[in-house]
Protein backbone atom coordinates (compact mmCIF):
# COMPACT_ATOMS: atom_id res chain seq x y z
CA UNK A 1 0.00 0.00 0.00
CA UNK A 2 1.36 3.43 -0.90
CA UNK A 3 1.59 6.21 1.62
CA UNK A 4 -1.60 8.26 1.85
CA UNK A 5 0.07 11.53 0.98
CA UNK A 6 3.17 12.35 -1.01
CA UNK A 7 4.30 14.91 1.54
CA UNK A 8 3.46 14.07 5.17
CA UNK A 9 3.30 17.05 7.50
CA UNK A 10 5.62 17.25 10.50
CA UNK A 11 4.48 18.50 13.91
CA UNK A 12 7.40 18.89 16.27
CA UNK A 13 6.64 18.69 19.98
CA UNK A 14 10.17 19.05 21.34
CA UNK A 15 9.13 22.19 23.20
CA UNK A 16 6.20 20.41 24.88
CA UNK A 17 6.50 16.62 25.02
CA UNK A 18 10.28 16.83 24.67
CA UNK A 19 10.54 19.28 27.54
CA UNK A 20 8.65 16.78 29.69
CA UNK A 21 11.85 14.73 29.72
CA UNK A 22 12.75 14.53 33.44
CA UNK A 23 15.21 17.27 34.35
CA UNK A 24 14.65 19.39 31.23
CA UNK A 25 13.48 22.99 31.60
CA UNK A 26 13.93 25.48 28.79
CA UNK A 27 13.99 29.24 29.19
CA UNK A 28 11.86 31.31 26.76
CA UNK A 29 14.93 32.44 24.81
CA UNK A 30 16.06 28.81 24.49
CA UNK A 31 12.66 27.83 23.17
CA UNK A 32 12.81 30.67 20.66
CA UNK A 33 16.21 29.49 19.38
CA UNK A 34 14.92 25.96 18.87
CA UNK A 35 11.61 27.08 17.36
CA UNK A 36 13.38 29.39 14.91
CA UNK A 37 15.61 26.60 13.63
CA UNK A 38 12.68 24.16 13.47
CA UNK A 39 10.79 26.64 11.32
CA UNK A 40 13.80 27.43 9.17
CA UNK A 41 14.45 23.78 8.31
CA UNK A 42 10.84 23.29 7.21
CA UNK A 43 8.83 21.85 10.14
CA UNK A 44 5.13 22.51 9.51
CA UNK A 45 3.82 22.87 13.07
CA UNK A 46 5.66 23.64 16.32
CA UNK A 47 3.96 22.75 19.58
CA UNK A 48 5.21 25.37 22.04
CA UNK A 49 4.57 23.89 25.45
CA UNK A 50 1.36 24.24 27.44
CA UNK A 51 0.24 27.81 27.86
CA UNK A 52 -1.67 26.98 31.05
CA UNK A 53 1.38 25.51 32.79
CA UNK A 54 3.18 28.68 33.94
CA UNK A 55 3.96 32.32 33.29
CA UNK A 56 7.19 31.23 31.60
CA UNK A 57 5.28 28.98 29.20
CA UNK A 58 2.95 31.83 28.29
CA UNK A 59 5.92 34.14 27.79
CA UNK A 60 7.50 31.55 25.49
CA UNK A 61 4.30 31.27 23.46
CA UNK A 62 4.03 35.04 23.11
CA UNK A 63 7.69 35.42 22.22
CA UNK A 64 7.60 32.76 19.52
CA UNK A 65 4.20 33.79 18.16
CA UNK A 66 5.36 37.38 17.77
CA UNK A 67 8.50 36.39 15.84
CA UNK A 68 6.61 35.71 12.62
CA UNK A 69 7.98 32.24 11.92
CA UNK A 70 6.82 30.36 8.83
CA UNK A 71 5.70 27.37 10.89
CA UNK A 72 2.26 27.15 12.46
CA UNK A 73 2.53 27.81 16.21
CA UNK A 74 0.56 25.39 18.34
CA UNK A 75 0.08 24.89 22.07
CA UNK A 76 -1.18 22.02 24.17
CA UNK A 77 -4.54 22.53 25.89
CA UNK A 78 -6.82 20.42 28.03
CA UNK A 79 -10.58 20.48 27.67
CA UNK A 80 -10.65 23.61 29.83
CA UNK A 81 -11.76 27.08 28.73
CA UNK A 82 -8.90 28.81 30.59
CA UNK A 83 -6.32 26.77 28.66
CA UNK A 84 -7.97 27.74 25.37
CA UNK A 85 -8.14 31.40 26.40
CA UNK A 86 -4.43 31.41 27.16
CA UNK A 87 -3.71 29.89 23.74
CA UNK A 88 -5.76 32.53 21.94
CA UNK A 89 -4.59 35.45 24.08
CA UNK A 90 -0.90 34.64 23.73
CA UNK A 91 -0.87 34.30 19.97
CA UNK A 92 -1.15 30.59 19.12
CA UNK A 93 -2.35 29.67 15.64
CA UNK A 94 -3.66 26.30 16.76
CA UNK A 95 -4.32 24.11 19.76
CA UNK A 96 -3.49 20.49 20.38
CA UNK A 97 -6.67 19.69 22.33
CA UNK A 98 -5.85 16.52 24.27
CA UNK A 99 -8.75 14.49 25.66
CA UNK A 100 -8.30 11.21 27.60
CA UNK A 101 -10.22 8.52 25.69
CA UNK A 102 -9.30 5.13 27.20
CA UNK A 103 -11.49 3.84 30.01
CA UNK A 104 -8.33 3.52 32.10
CA UNK A 105 -7.66 7.27 31.82
CA UNK A 106 -11.31 8.29 32.01
CA UNK A 107 -12.08 6.27 35.14
CA UNK A 108 -8.76 6.23 36.99
CA UNK A 109 -7.24 9.60 36.09
CA UNK A 110 -10.29 11.80 35.61
CA UNK A 111 -12.72 9.75 37.72
CA UNK A 112 -15.44 10.55 35.21
CA UNK A 113 -17.42 8.58 32.63
CA UNK A 114 -17.46 8.47 28.84
CA UNK A 115 -20.44 10.82 28.52
CA UNK A 116 -18.69 13.50 30.58
CA UNK A 117 -15.52 13.28 28.54
CA UNK A 118 -17.40 13.35 25.23
CA UNK A 119 -19.24 16.53 26.19
CA UNK A 120 -16.00 18.10 27.46
CA UNK A 121 -14.30 17.34 24.15
CA UNK A 122 -17.08 18.63 21.95
CA UNK A 123 -17.68 21.79 24.01
CA UNK A 124 -13.94 22.54 23.96
CA UNK A 125 -13.79 22.18 20.17
CA UNK A 126 -16.64 24.64 19.77
CA UNK A 127 -15.10 27.10 22.22
CA UNK A 128 -11.67 26.95 20.58
CA UNK A 129 -13.23 27.55 17.15
CA UNK A 130 -15.12 30.52 18.59
CA UNK A 131 -11.75 31.90 19.75
CA UNK A 132 -10.46 31.67 16.18
CA UNK A 133 -8.08 28.76 16.66
CA UNK A 134 -7.20 25.83 14.42
CA UNK A 135 -8.15 22.72 16.41
CA UNK A 136 -6.38 19.36 16.42
CA UNK A 137 -8.57 17.08 18.55
CA UNK A 138 -6.33 14.48 20.12
CA UNK A 139 -7.32 11.21 21.76
CA UNK A 140 -4.96 10.53 24.67
CA UNK A 141 -4.22 6.81 25.13
CA UNK A 142 -6.16 6.15 21.91
CA UNK A 143 -4.33 2.85 21.36
CA UNK A 144 -6.03 1.43 24.47
CA UNK A 145 -9.44 3.01 23.88
CA UNK A 146 -12.64 1.37 22.69
CA UNK A 147 -12.43 1.95 18.89
CA UNK A 148 -16.17 2.63 18.53
CA UNK A 149 -16.19 5.15 21.38
CA UNK A 150 -13.14 6.90 19.93
CA UNK A 151 -14.71 7.10 16.46
CA UNK A 152 -17.87 8.63 17.90
CA UNK A 153 -15.86 11.23 19.84
CA UNK A 154 -13.82 12.10 16.77
CA UNK A 155 -16.87 12.33 14.52
CA UNK A 156 -18.66 14.67 16.90
CA UNK A 157 -15.57 16.81 17.14
CA UNK A 158 -15.31 17.12 13.36
CA UNK A 159 -19.01 18.04 13.18
CA UNK A 160 -18.33 20.85 15.67
CA UNK A 161 -15.43 22.24 13.68
CA UNK A 162 -12.30 20.27 14.56
CA UNK A 163 -9.85 20.80 11.72
CA UNK A 164 -7.64 17.80 12.43
CA UNK A 165 -7.58 14.67 14.56
CA UNK A 166 -4.72 12.96 16.38
CA UNK A 167 -4.31 9.34 17.44
CA UNK A 168 -2.02 9.17 20.48
CA UNK A 169 -0.13 6.00 21.38
CA UNK A 170 0.55 7.47 24.80
CA UNK A 171 2.49 4.58 26.34
CA UNK A 172 4.01 3.07 23.20
CA UNK A 173 1.95 -0.13 23.02
CA UNK A 174 0.65 0.22 19.47
CA UNK A 175 2.21 -2.15 16.96
CA UNK A 176 2.61 -1.31 13.27
CA UNK A 177 0.13 -4.08 12.40
CA UNK A 178 -2.47 -2.73 14.82
CA UNK A 179 -1.94 0.80 13.50
CA UNK A 180 -2.62 -0.43 9.96
CA UNK A 181 -5.82 -2.06 11.18
CA UNK A 182 -7.15 0.79 13.34
CA UNK A 183 -6.23 4.08 11.72
CA UNK A 184 -8.07 4.01 8.38
CA UNK A 185 -11.48 4.32 10.11
CA UNK A 186 -10.39 7.56 11.79
CA UNK A 187 -9.39 9.34 8.58
CA UNK A 188 -12.62 11.34 8.57
CA UNK A 189 -10.44 14.44 8.82
CA UNK A 190 -6.70 14.97 8.42
CA UNK A 191 -5.21 12.57 10.99
CA UNK A 192 -1.95 12.81 12.95
CA UNK A 193 -0.09 9.91 14.52
CA UNK A 194 1.64 10.56 17.86
CA UNK A 195 3.81 7.68 19.13
CA UNK A 196 5.91 7.09 22.21
CA UNK A 197 8.92 4.82 22.24
CA UNK A 198 8.46 2.79 25.42
CA UNK A 199 8.96 -0.52 23.61
CA UNK A 200 11.16 0.86 20.84
CA UNK A 201 8.32 0.87 18.29
CA UNK A 202 7.85 4.62 17.88
CA UNK A 203 9.38 5.03 14.43
CA UNK A 204 7.96 1.81 12.97
CA UNK A 205 4.46 2.56 14.23
CA UNK A 206 4.61 6.16 13.02
CA UNK A 207 5.55 4.95 9.54
CA UNK A 208 2.75 2.39 9.66
CA UNK A 209 0.33 5.12 10.73
CA UNK A 210 1.31 7.29 7.78
CA UNK A 211 0.94 4.32 5.48
CA UNK A 212 -2.53 3.64 6.92
CA UNK A 213 -3.80 7.12 6.09
CA UNK A 214 -2.42 9.57 8.66
CA UNK A 215 -1.21 12.78 7.01
CA UNK A 216 0.90 14.18 9.85
CA UNK A 217 3.47 12.75 12.26
CA UNK A 218 4.26 14.10 15.72
CA UNK A 219 7.99 13.96 16.53
CA UNK A 220 10.65 15.34 18.84
CA UNK A 221 14.27 16.23 18.12
CA UNK A 222 16.60 13.45 19.35
CA UNK A 223 13.53 11.44 20.41
CA UNK A 224 13.16 13.45 23.63
CA UNK A 225 10.09 12.94 25.76
CA UNK A 226 8.75 11.33 28.88
CA UNK A 227 10.11 7.92 29.82
CA UNK A 228 11.67 6.44 26.64
CA UNK A 229 10.72 9.49 24.56
CA UNK A 230 8.87 10.07 21.30
CA UNK A 231 9.45 9.26 17.65
CA UNK A 232 12.69 11.07 16.70
CA UNK A 233 12.36 13.76 14.04
CA UNK A 234 15.70 12.88 12.46
CA UNK A 235 14.85 9.17 12.15
CA UNK A 236 11.43 9.76 10.65
CA UNK A 237 12.55 12.39 8.16
CA UNK A 238 15.48 10.37 6.85
CA UNK A 239 13.41 7.16 6.69
CA UNK A 240 10.73 8.91 4.64
CA UNK A 241 13.26 10.61 2.39
CA UNK A 242 15.64 7.67 1.84
CA UNK A 243 13.54 4.54 2.23
CA UNK A 244 10.24 5.79 0.82
CA UNK A 245 11.50 8.45 -1.57
CA UNK A 246 9.24 11.15 -0.16
CA UNK A 247 9.90 14.87 0.02
CA UNK A 248 9.32 15.88 3.64
CA UNK A 249 10.08 19.53 2.98
CA UNK A 250 12.83 19.37 5.61
CA UNK A 251 16.28 20.79 4.90
CA UNK A 252 18.09 17.65 5.99
CA UNK A 253 21.53 19.27 5.93
CA UNK A 254 20.54 21.20 9.06
CA UNK A 255 19.44 18.13 11.04
CA UNK A 256 22.71 17.67 12.91
CA UNK A 257 22.89 21.37 13.74
CA UNK A 258 19.35 21.17 15.15
CA UNK A 259 20.15 18.00 17.07
CA UNK A 260 23.24 19.44 18.74
CA UNK A 261 21.44 22.70 19.57
CA UNK A 262 18.65 20.81 21.33
CA UNK A 263 21.14 18.56 23.12
CA UNK A 264 23.09 21.58 24.37
CA UNK A 265 20.07 23.58 25.53
CA UNK A 266 18.30 20.64 27.18
CA UNK A 267 21.55 19.24 28.60
CA UNK A 268 20.52 15.79 27.43
CA UNK A 269 23.55 14.20 25.75
CA UNK A 270 23.12 12.27 22.53
CA UNK A 271 23.54 8.51 22.93
CA UNK A 272 26.81 7.48 21.30
CA UNK A 273 25.10 4.97 19.01
CA UNK A 274 22.02 7.10 18.24
CA UNK A 275 20.98 6.77 14.62
CA UNK A 276 21.65 9.73 12.30
CA UNK A 277 23.01 12.10 14.98
CA UNK A 278 24.97 9.94 17.44
CA UNK A 279 28.76 10.17 17.58
CA UNK A 280 29.21 6.74 16.02
CA UNK A 281 26.57 7.01 13.28
CA UNK A 282 29.20 7.77 10.62
CA UNK A 283 32.30 6.49 12.41
CA UNK A 284 34.17 3.39 11.28
CA UNK A 285 36.95 1.37 12.89
CA UNK A 286 36.78 -2.19 11.54
CA UNK A 287 39.48 -2.71 8.93
CA UNK A 288 37.07 -4.40 6.49
CA UNK A 289 34.44 -1.67 6.93
CA UNK A 290 36.89 1.21 6.79
CA UNK A 291 38.55 -0.22 3.68
CA UNK A 292 35.18 -0.52 1.99
CA UNK A 293 34.17 2.99 3.02
CA UNK A 294 37.37 4.45 1.60
CA UNK A 295 36.66 2.80 -1.76
CA UNK A 296 32.92 3.51 -1.86
CA UNK A 297 31.02 4.95 1.10
CA UNK A 298 27.84 3.11 0.09
CA UNK A 299 29.45 -0.19 1.11
CA UNK A 300 28.76 0.45 4.78
CA UNK A 301 26.66 3.64 4.92
CA UNK A 302 22.98 3.89 3.96
CA UNK A 303 23.27 7.65 3.44
CA UNK A 304 26.15 10.08 3.11
CA UNK A 305 26.90 12.01 6.32
CA UNK A 306 26.84 15.30 4.41
CA UNK A 307 23.12 14.73 3.75
CA UNK A 308 22.41 15.46 7.42
CA UNK A 309 25.17 18.00 7.96
CA UNK A 310 27.81 15.61 9.26
CA UNK A 311 31.25 14.30 8.30
CA UNK A 312 32.56 10.76 8.19
CA UNK A 313 35.16 9.70 10.77
CA UNK A 314 37.61 6.82 10.60
CA UNK A 315 38.29 5.80 14.19
CA UNK A 316 41.50 3.93 14.78
CA UNK A 317 41.83 0.98 17.13
CA UNK A 318 42.58 -2.73 17.23
CA UNK A 319 40.20 -3.42 14.32
CA UNK A 320 41.89 -0.88 12.05
CA UNK A 321 43.72 -1.98 8.92
CA UNK A 322 46.49 -0.39 6.93
CA UNK A 323 44.08 1.36 4.56
CA UNK A 324 42.28 3.33 7.27
CA UNK A 325 45.51 4.23 9.11
CA UNK A 326 47.13 5.35 5.85
CA UNK A 327 44.06 7.43 4.98
CA UNK A 328 44.09 9.12 8.39
CA UNK A 329 47.82 9.85 8.08
CA UNK A 330 47.34 11.22 4.58
CA UNK A 331 44.66 13.62 5.85
CA UNK A 332 47.19 14.81 8.43
CA UNK A 333 49.76 15.46 5.70
CA UNK A 334 52.14 12.57 6.39
CA UNK A 335 53.95 10.84 3.51
CA UNK A 336 55.00 7.41 4.74
CA UNK A 337 56.75 4.35 3.45
CA UNK A 338 55.29 0.82 3.73
CA UNK A 339 57.61 -0.23 6.55
CA UNK A 340 56.76 2.94 8.50
CA UNK A 341 53.06 2.29 7.98
CA UNK A 342 53.49 -1.26 9.23
CA UNK A 343 55.04 -0.02 12.48
CA UNK A 344 52.37 2.68 12.97
CA UNK A 345 49.58 0.14 12.41
CA UNK A 346 51.20 -2.22 14.93
CA UNK A 347 51.30 0.54 17.55
CA UNK A 348 47.70 1.55 16.85
CA UNK A 349 46.58 -2.07 17.28
CA UNK A 350 48.57 -2.37 20.50
CA UNK A 351 46.74 0.63 21.96
CA UNK A 352 43.44 -0.89 20.83
CA UNK A 353 44.29 -4.22 22.46
CA UNK A 354 44.94 -2.28 25.66
CA UNK A 355 41.36 -1.02 25.53
CA UNK A 356 42.10 2.47 24.28
CA UNK A 357 40.59 4.60 21.56
CA UNK A 358 43.22 6.18 19.33
CA UNK A 359 42.63 9.91 18.93
CA UNK A 360 44.07 12.23 16.29
CA UNK A 361 46.59 13.45 18.89
CA UNK A 362 47.65 9.86 19.55
CA UNK A 363 48.17 9.21 15.84
CA UNK A 364 50.19 12.40 15.46
CA UNK A 365 52.46 11.35 18.32
CA UNK A 366 52.86 7.79 17.05
CA UNK A 367 53.60 8.96 13.50
CA UNK A 368 56.19 11.50 14.64
CA UNK A 369 57.91 8.89 16.77
CA UNK A 370 57.97 6.24 14.02
CA UNK A 371 59.14 8.67 11.34
CA UNK A 372 61.99 9.73 13.61
CA UNK A 373 63.25 6.20 14.30
CA UNK A 374 62.58 4.63 10.91
CA UNK A 375 65.64 6.13 9.18
CA UNK A 376 68.90 4.15 9.11
CA UNK A 377 70.01 4.38 12.74
CA UNK A 378 73.44 5.08 14.18
CA UNK A 379 72.07 3.80 17.49
CA UNK A 380 69.81 0.79 18.04
CA UNK A 381 68.39 -0.26 21.39
CA UNK A 382 68.93 -3.86 22.44
CA UNK A 383 67.49 -3.66 25.94
CA UNK A 384 67.15 -1.51 29.02
CA UNK A 385 66.15 -2.06 32.65
CA UNK A 386 65.22 0.31 35.43
CA UNK A 387 64.95 -0.26 39.18
CA UNK A 388 63.33 2.11 41.66
CA UNK A 389 61.49 2.03 44.95
CA UNK A 390 61.06 3.83 48.25
CA UNK A 391 64.31 2.37 49.62
CA UNK A 392 66.27 1.94 46.37
CA UNK A 393 68.27 4.52 44.45
CA UNK A 394 66.71 4.72 40.95
CA UNK A 395 69.07 2.86 38.63
CA UNK A 396 69.05 2.10 34.91
CA UNK A 397 71.18 0.03 32.59
CA UNK A 398 71.09 0.15 28.80
CA UNK A 399 72.60 -1.97 26.06
CA UNK A 400 72.88 -0.29 22.66
CA UNK A 401 74.39 -1.00 19.28
CA UNK A 402 76.36 2.12 18.31
CA UNK A 403 77.62 1.94 14.75
CA UNK A 404 77.32 -1.83 15.10
CA UNK A 405 79.27 -2.08 18.36
CA UNK A 406 77.43 -3.34 21.46
CA UNK A 407 77.80 -0.98 24.41
CA UNK A 408 76.37 -1.35 27.92
CA UNK A 409 76.19 1.46 30.46
CA UNK A 410 74.45 2.05 33.78
CA UNK A 411 73.59 5.11 35.81
CA UNK A 412 71.62 6.37 38.79
CA UNK A 413 69.27 9.32 38.76
CA UNK A 414 66.57 11.27 40.55
CA UNK A 415 64.02 8.80 39.15
CA UNK A 416 63.83 5.96 36.62
CA UNK A 417 63.46 8.36 33.67
CA UNK A 418 66.41 10.48 34.77
CA UNK A 419 68.49 7.35 35.34
CA UNK A 420 67.82 5.85 31.90
CA UNK A 421 68.51 9.17 30.15
CA UNK A 422 71.85 9.44 31.98
CA UNK A 423 72.72 5.87 30.97
CA UNK A 424 71.88 6.59 27.33
CA UNK A 425 74.08 9.69 27.25
CA UNK A 426 77.00 7.75 28.74
CA UNK A 427 76.55 4.93 26.18
CA UNK A 428 77.02 7.31 23.22
CA UNK A 429 79.67 9.62 24.67
CA UNK A 430 82.41 8.11 22.49
CA UNK A 431 80.61 9.16 19.29
CA UNK A 432 79.15 12.43 20.50
CA UNK A 433 78.64 14.60 23.58
CA UNK A 434 74.86 14.99 23.61
CA UNK A 435 73.16 17.03 26.34
CA UNK A 436 69.50 17.14 27.31
CA UNK A 437 68.31 20.74 27.17
CA UNK A 438 64.60 20.23 27.79
CA UNK A 439 62.26 17.41 28.71
CA UNK A 440 58.44 17.60 28.45
CA UNK A 441 55.72 14.99 28.92
CA UNK A 442 51.98 15.03 28.14
CA UNK A 443 49.35 12.40 28.86
CA UNK A 444 47.29 12.60 25.68
CA UNK A 445 44.10 11.44 27.37
CA UNK A 446 43.09 10.77 30.96
CA UNK A 447 43.62 7.64 33.01
CA UNK A 448 46.53 5.82 34.59
CA UNK A 449 47.09 3.93 31.34
CA UNK A 450 47.19 7.04 29.15
CA UNK A 451 49.33 7.24 26.04
CA UNK A 452 52.35 9.36 27.03
CA UNK A 453 53.86 11.85 24.58
CA UNK A 454 57.45 12.71 25.55
CA UNK A 455 59.29 15.58 23.87
CA UNK A 456 63.02 16.13 24.36
CA UNK A 457 65.30 18.89 23.13
CA UNK A 458 68.88 17.71 22.63
CA UNK A 459 72.08 19.65 21.88
CA UNK A 460 75.33 18.60 20.22
CA UNK A 461 78.06 21.01 19.12
CA UNK A 462 75.62 23.93 19.20
CA UNK A 463 73.00 22.05 17.15
CA UNK A 464 69.52 21.75 18.74
CA UNK A 465 66.88 19.22 17.71
CA UNK A 466 63.51 18.26 19.18
CA UNK A 467 62.33 14.66 19.20
CA UNK A 468 59.25 12.79 20.41
CA UNK A 469 58.32 9.38 21.75
CA UNK A 470 54.81 8.02 22.31
CA UNK A 471 54.08 4.96 24.43
CA UNK A 472 51.89 3.97 27.36
CA UNK A 473 55.08 3.50 29.44
CA UNK A 474 56.75 6.82 30.30
CA UNK A 475 60.23 5.25 30.51
CA UNK A 476 59.84 3.58 27.12
CA UNK A 477 58.50 6.81 25.60
CA UNK A 478 61.49 8.70 27.03
CA UNK A 479 63.96 6.12 25.65
CA UNK A 480 62.28 6.32 22.25
CA UNK A 481 62.45 10.13 22.20
CA UNK A 482 66.11 10.14 23.27
CA UNK A 483 67.27 7.52 20.76
CA UNK A 484 65.42 9.08 17.83
CA UNK A 485 66.85 12.49 18.72
CA UNK A 486 70.40 11.21 19.17
CA UNK A 487 70.17 9.37 15.85
CA UNK A 488 69.17 12.54 14.08
CA UNK A 489 72.05 14.50 15.59
CA UNK A 490 74.58 11.76 14.79
CA UNK A 491 73.25 11.26 11.23
CA UNK A 492 73.53 14.99 10.67
CA UNK A 493 77.16 14.83 11.79
CA UNK A 494 77.89 12.08 9.27
CA UNK A 495 76.03 13.95 6.52
CA UNK A 496 78.00 17.14 7.23
CA UNK A 497 81.27 15.19 7.06
CA UNK A 498 80.24 13.66 3.75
Amino acid sequence: MALFVNRPRILDTTLRDGEQTPGVSLKPEDKLSIATLLSDIGVDVIEVGSAAASDGERESLRLISDTGLKAEICTFVRGVKLDIDYAADYGADSVHLVIPVSDLHIEKKLRKDREYVTKMAWDSVEYAKDRGLIVELSGEDASRADPEYLLNLYAGGVERGADRLCFCDTVGVLTPERAAELLPQYCIAPLSIHCHNDLGMGLATTLAGLKAGATCAHVTVNGLGERAGNTPLEDLVMSLEVLYGLDTGINTEEIYHLSTLVSRLTRVPLPTNKSIVGEMAFTHESGIHAHGILRDSATYEPISPELVGRKRRILLGKHSGSASVEAALSEMGYIIEPRQLQEIVARVKKLGDDGKRVTDSDLHAIAEAVLDISCTPVIRMKQYTTVSGNSVMPTASVTLFVNGDEITQASTGAGPVDAVIMALRKAVQDVGDITLEEYHVDAIYGGTDALVDVTVTLRKDGELITSRGARTDIVMASVEAMISGMNRLLRKRDEDRG
